[in-house]
C-alpha cells in the first residue's frame, strides 16, 4: 500500500530476535520458550512422532525433534487435505507459503488444504514465524523487489486453514535500509474462504495483517478470536470478509514523526459487489503514541481495484486515546473520501470513541445493528476451536 511518511520505528522492535531480554519483554515476546525446548515433550500434549495423534499429524521442531526442522518443509510434506502441523516452541525464521500454484496447470496444488497449525506451547509468545522481507527488497535472483504481497512472511492461499496460538511476524525495520521506499513489510496473507486464527498474534509495522482472497470476485471469509495485531501504518488490510472478535489492536508509537497522524489501524480494500466487509467486535484498541495521533481507518482503493467500496464496521468496542476522536477516518486519495465508503460504529466506549463531531462518526442504528454480527459475517461457517 502506498507510503506517505518516511517511518523510522525504534530498533528495539526486533529484541525479540536478538539478545535485549528487556525489548523481547516490551514488544510482547517472551525470549526464551515458556516450554523448555530442551525438555523431553518439546510438543507437549499434542503427542510425538512416536505416538501420533493421528496418521495426519506431522510434527516440526526447530532442534530436529520432530518431523521436520522447518515449516514449510512440514506443508511441502503435508498432500492432500486434512493435516495437523504441531509446532513446537522456538523462532522458525523463513517464509512460508500454503497452496503453491502448478506451473502447467495455474491451479493451486492439492498440499497444504484444510489444514490446522497448532503452537505446541500454551502461549503464542512461545511459536514464531518471522522473517524480514519488504516491498522494496530486491530478490536474491535480481528480478526486481518483492512487492507488498511478495513481502508476506506467511501467505497462506487455500481454503479451511486454521491457526491456534502463533505468532507471525515481520521484523523489516526501516530504519535499517534507509535506501528502501517501498516500506510496505506483511506478516501474515491470508486468502482463503474460511480462514480461522485462535490466541494468536501478528507482528509488524505498516502493513501487519493482510486480510485478503484470492480473486477480485472471492469474498474470503476470515475469523479472528483473541488475536493480537500491532503496527503503524494500514497494519490491518485488503478485501476479505472478516470478523475479529475480541481482538487487541496496539498501535506503535514513532520517534520519527513530530506530528499527527502517525499512522492508521484498518485500511479494507471491500469489493462494491460484497456486502460485508470488516467487522471488529467486542475488541479494543491501545498505543503509547500522544491522545489523538492515529487514525481509526483510511479507505483503501487499489489501482487493480477502481471499483472498490471499503466497508468497516466497529463495534461495542474500547478504543483508547491514542484514536482522534474528532476526525477518527481520514482519505487515502481524496479521489475516493473516507464519507463515500462504508464506515460505520456501534455503542464503541473509551476516550477514542468520543462523539463530538456526528457527521465524521456514522452510527448504525439498532436495527441495523442486528446483521453487523460474526454469524452474519460468516454464514454457514462455524469456525471450530481444537484446544
Amino acid at each position: 500500500m502506498p507510503s506517505h511518511h518516511s517511518l523510522q520505528p525504534p530498533l528495539s522492535r526486533r529484541g525479540f530476535l536478538r539478545a535485549s531480554a528487556g525489548a523481547g519483554l516490551a514488544l510482547g515476546l517472551a525470549t526464551a520458550p515458556a516450554l523448555a525446548v530442551g525438555g523431553p515433550r518439546p510438543f507437549g500434549r499434542y503427542g510425538s512422532p512416536a505416538a501420533r495423534l493421528t496418521p495426519l499429524t506431522l510434527y516440526v521442531d526447530p532442534r530436529g525433534r520432530g518431523d521436520f526442522t522447518t515449516v514449510q518443509s512440514a506443508v511441502n510434506a503435508a498432500t492432500g487435505a486434512g493435516h495437523t502441523l504441531v509446532l513446537a516452541p522456538g523462532v522458525y525464521r523463513e517464509t512460508v507459503i500454503t497452496g503453491v500454484t502448478d506451473p502447467a496447470t495455474g491451479r493451486l496444488g492439492a498440499a497444504a488444504t484444510e489444514m490446522t497449525w497448532i503452537g505446541a506451547s500454551e502461549d503464542p509468545r512461545d511459536v514464531v514465524i518471522v522473517y524480514d522481507n519488504a516491498n522494496g527488497t530486491q530478490k536474491p535472483d535480481g528480478s526486481g523487489t518483492y512487492g507488498t504481497s511478495g513481502s508476506a512472511t506467511t501467505t497462506l492461499r487455500t481454503d479451511g486453514f486454521t491457526a491456534h496460538r502463533i505468532t507471525f511476524a515481520n521484523d523489516w525495520l526501516r530504519a535499517d535500509h534507509p535506501g528502501i521506499t517501498g516500506t510496505q513489510a506483511v506478516a501474515v496473507k491470508v486468502q482463503g474462504d474460511r480462514s480461522a486464527f485462535f490466541d494468536c498474534r501478528f507482528l509488524g509495522h505498516q502493513d501487519t495483517l493482510y486480510a485478503d482472497s484470492s480473486a477480485l470476485g472471492v469474498f474470503a471469509r476470515q475469523y479472528y478470536a483473541r488475536c493480537y495485531v500491532e503496527g503503524d501504518v494500514d497494519f490491518v488490510f485488503g478485501r476479505a470478509t472478516a470478523v475479529y472478535d475480541r481482538c487487541h489492536f496496539r498501535t506503535l508509537d514513532r520517534t520519527d514523526l513530530a506530528t499527527a497522524p502517525y499512522g492508521f489501524v484498518f485500511a479494507p480494500s471491500t469489493a462494491v459487489a460484497n456486502p460485508r466487509g470488516y467487522l471488529v467486535t467486542h475488541s479494543r484498541v491501545s498505543g503509547q503514541a500522544p491522545p489523538g495521533f492515529y487514525k481509526l481507518a483510511r479507505p483503501w482503493v487499489p489501482g487493480s481495484d477502481t471499483t472498490a467500496r471499503p466497508m468497516l464496521t466497529v463495534r461495542n468496542t474500547l478504543l483508547g486515546p491514542g484514536i482522534d476522536a474528532v476526525a477518527p477516518y481520514t482519505n487515502m486519495s481524496d479521489t475516493y473520501p473516507w464519507q463515500s465508503q462504508r464506515f460505520a460504529e456501534y455503542r464503541n466506549t473509551g476516550p477514542g470513541a468520543v462523539i463530538s463531531v456526528p457527521e465524521n462518526r456514522p452510527q448504525l442504528t439498532p436495527a441495523q445493528a442486528e446483521s453487523a454480527t460474526r454469524e452474519a459475517y460468516l454464514g454457514d461457517w462455524v469456525p471450530e476451536r481444537r484446544r
